[in-house]
């Protein structure tokens, strides 16, 4: 786990890597779009696509656990093999596309380009970006960020550190399945039911981890555990709650509330509800307390193997 978090904190996903291979988690979307295809069939009782969104979801994952249990085999023994398997689990983790996606929001909205910035942050959650002000594309902004590094760096470390490559593997495989099919809409509410329930009990115990580490590297630690413990159960979301309420308390802003999606408008609580709107530079400060974090992280993971 350290090796794959070292690598893609200096490389990321390389543009000519992903162009020659593409990527482990496209390669996983493909085959949840191909299992939905043949699965998910239109005028279908609601128990029997729930059924059949249960038999996919579990198909996904054994086919990718397996995949990565058989890999280990082949890994030598030693620092070889030690290498060779982050190699291997290095595409899933998201550690810098996480951060350069954020930044990428933050610095058009201090330098005023509200419509560039609308447009970064499009690119990381999926409200209506033409509705937000500049205060709505930071709480955009900043709520990704807190969710995504649960989702997508430390809920993938915490089972991979568990159960080796076949544990970050199988994670990716839930996580992608509900990224993908667990939503509440007509054609996935019963077929991707059993998505969404298990990447909520992948995700238990890494959430809260996260809000702890942001929390607890925050030069606000006191505000930020309070926050979480008062408002992470006010969310939506059985788990984002906790890395949100506890970044909204480090960084002294109130996150969530109200959003526009295509479709709907969410009348969501506010977290830390009387704190003022972020701006750009909390988005800056953001960064820097996700920094802090998954360093904290990564001398965990470090303490964690020599013990």
């Amino acid at each position: 786990m350290l090796v794959a978090l070292a690598l893609d904190a200096v490389l990321g996903w390389p543009k000519p890597l992903f162009a020659a291979i593409g990527h482990p988690v496209t390669w996983i979307g493909a085959l949840i779009s191909r299992l939905d295809a043949w699965l998910n069939l239109d005028g279908v009782d609601p128990g029997q696509r729930r059924l059949a969104g249960v038999i996919a979801a579990l198909a996904v994952i054994a086919v990718v656990g397996e995949l990565a249990w058989i890999a280990t085999w082949f890994l030598p023994a030693g620092w070889i093999g030690v290498l060779l398997g982050g190699v291997l689990a290095w595409p899933f983790v998201a550690l810098r596309s996480m951060h350069d996606h954020v930044a990428a929001v933050a610095r058009p909205l201090a330098a005023g380009d509200l419509d560039r910035a609308r447009h970064e942050v499009s690119m990381i959650v999926g409200r209506d970006p033409s509705r937000l002000d500049e205060a709505g594309v930071a709480r955009a902004a900043l709520e990704s960020l807190a969710e995504n590094t649960s989702d997508g760096i430390v809920a993938p470390v915490f089972w991979g550190v568990l159960f080796g490559l076949p544990g970050i593997a199988a994670y990716k495989a839930i996580n992608t399945l509900d990224s993908m099919i667990g939503h509440r809409t007509e054609r996935f509410e019963a077929f991707g039911w059993a998505s969404a329930r298990i990447d909520d009990l992948a995700n238990l115990i890494p959430a809260r981890l996260t809000g702890l580490l942001f929390a607890l590297t925050s030069v606000r630690p006191k505000e930020a555990l309070a926050t979480m413990w008062r408002d992470a159960g006010h969310h939506r979301s059985p788990n984002a709650g906790w890395p949100e309420a506890a970044l909204a308390g480090a960084l002294g802003i109130r996150l969530s509330g109200p959003r526009v999606y295509s479709d709907r408008v969410a009348e969501e609580p506010w977290v830390n509800g009387g704190a003022p709107d972020p701006g750009p530079q909390d988005i800056v400060r953001g960064l820097a307390a996700y920094r802090f974090a998954m360093l904290a992280l990564m001398l965990i993971v470090a303490l964690s193997a020599a013990i």
